[in-house]
This record gives C-alpha cells, structure tokens and sequence, in this order.
C-alpha cells in the first residue's frame, strides 16, 4: 500500500484534534476530487511498519482525539489490506480514541452488502470505524455548510450502532 500523506495535527477531518492518512489509490474518479494525484495507487511513499510506528506514536499525546483515514479510497481491497494492521494496532494500544473514514462507496450497499462477503477483511475493518463518511463526491450536490462532508448525499454513519440494528445509525455534531 502507498499513501500520499499524513497530517499530524489534522482538524478538517472528523471531530478534535486527529492524525489523518490519505491513503493512494481509487476507482471512484469523482469529478472535481480534491485529491486526484492519490488516484494513483503508486502515488506517494509505500507505507512501511516505519510508518505505522510514527502514526501510532502521533497518536499518543492525551489531546489527539483519533485516527481519521482518507484517500484515495481506504476500502479498495489492497488498502483494506494494509491498513488492517495498523487499525489493529491503533485500536489495541489507544481504545480511547475513535477511528474516522471516509469513502466513496456505499456502507450499505458496497460495503457490508457486497465487500463483506467477498473479502474477509472488510467486516474486520468495519469492527475499527467508528464513524464512517460514505458515499462519492457529487460536485452537483456540493454544500459548504456541510461538517465532515462534501456534498448532499454523503452521509456520516455510526458504523458500530448501525451494525448492531441492521440498520444506518447518522451521526450528528454534538450541541
């Protein structure tokens, strides 16, 4: 797996202070992307156990509220991959923090409809998330007011409750 890059101290990307990684690599091709250049699936430097060590150790200081996973696309298998020890890793040594991803597939169609029986390491993935941006980047569909999404028809999914009741469970900014 390659990523494009990491952002230590990120606060555009899922709620508090986060580390952010942009992974490289997707088939969505949304018009208008923000990150094009990571469509590539080469684009960038490989992800090494070098670099999970600098994510776990950003993760570390008491005031970083999390992990937040972007792309790219986090859920094309080959990232699904890669990024699986690392959510492992992160969930184990920090269970305090909370795991954000954002993607261009669908939670319930793409991804527990379809990528959860054909690849055994979605519904482990899925286990990680907590709060899950889904959905492509519509640029007709594109509000500036939105918090966490691009466009209208993204939706920010409680990924663990909606699990739980077989059904999507939105997430909503805290008063």
């Amino acid at each position: 797996m390659y990523y494009a890059e990491i952002k230590k101290h990120d606060i555009a990307n899922g709620t508090g202070i986060r580390v952010s990684l942009f992974v490289s690599g997707c088939t969505h091709h949304c018009k208008n992307c923000f990150n094009q250049e990571t469509w590539d699936f080469h684009y960038g430097k490989e992800f090494t156990t070098t670099t999970e060590e600098d994510i776990l150790a950003a993760l570390k200081p008491s005031y970083i509220a999390g992990l937040s996973l972007l792309g790219g696309e986090p859920f094309e298998h080959v990232n699904q991959q890669g990024l699986l020890p690392l959510l492992r890793k992160v969930k184990q040594t920090y269970p305090q923090k909370n795991i954000w991803c954002f993607t261009g597939y669908l939670f319930d169609r793409d991804i527990v409809g379809e990528m959860c029986r054909k690849w055994e390491e979605t519904k482990e993935m899925l286990s990680y998330i907590d709060v899950l941006i889904d959905g492509e980047y519509v640029e007709e569909l594109k509000q500036a007011n939105l918090i966490f999404r691009g466009s209208a028809n993204q939706r920010s999914i409680l990924v663990q409750e909606s699990l739980k009741t077989d059904s999507i469970v939105l997430w909503t900014p805290p008063d």
